[in-house]
């Protein structure tokens, strides 16, 4: 699994217009997943996610996590991660999980998200969406669960 993890002072999702999902503070997320990725992947994540210390405490350092700052989370699916642009000009998305395994893996990994204790809102899953956010910082960081073991 891949994620790109953007501290948020606000953010959200629309689908034809409609809002789907809507944060203030916290995180949103470019969750994509690739073939082999398991729920063990989803878990470290999951896991890594909440627990980063990403947020600035009163000295203004980046010492706080998500829960700390009783954060929310936008989690928005994303198979472009997996996009490979080293050959021509298209981009190849074999790598990208078939929508069925992704779908599963990552409504699996959101619910992991909400057992840990956070709020999540969601985009809806192979939609057209729109996806704002103001990045706060800015602090953007790339996760990949296979750099991780």
């Amino acid at each position: 699994m891949r994620i790109v993890v953007q501290r948020a002072s606000r953010g959200r999702v629309l689908v034809n217009g409609e809002v789907t999902g809507e944060i203030g503070r916290g995180l949103v997320l470019l969750v994509g997943i690739t073939h082999d990725d398991t729920e063990q992947d989803a878990d470290y994540l999951a896991e890594k996610v909440v627990g980063l210390r990403i947020f600035e405490d009163a000295e203004e350092k980046m010492n706080l996590s998500l829960l700390e700052v009783a954060g929310a989370i936008l989690s928005v699916s994303q198979f472009t991660l997996y996009g490979d642009c080293r050959k021509g000009r298209r981009p190849n998305f074999m790598e990208a999980a078939k929508p069925e395994q992704a779908n599963r893996l990552y409504e699996y990994f959101n619910d992991k998200l909400r057992s840990l204790g956070v709020r999540v809102e969601t985009g809806i899953f192979g939609a057209m969406m729109d996806v704002e956010l103001v990045n706060d910082g800015p602090v953007t960081l790339l996760l990949d669960s296979k750099k991780s073991f």
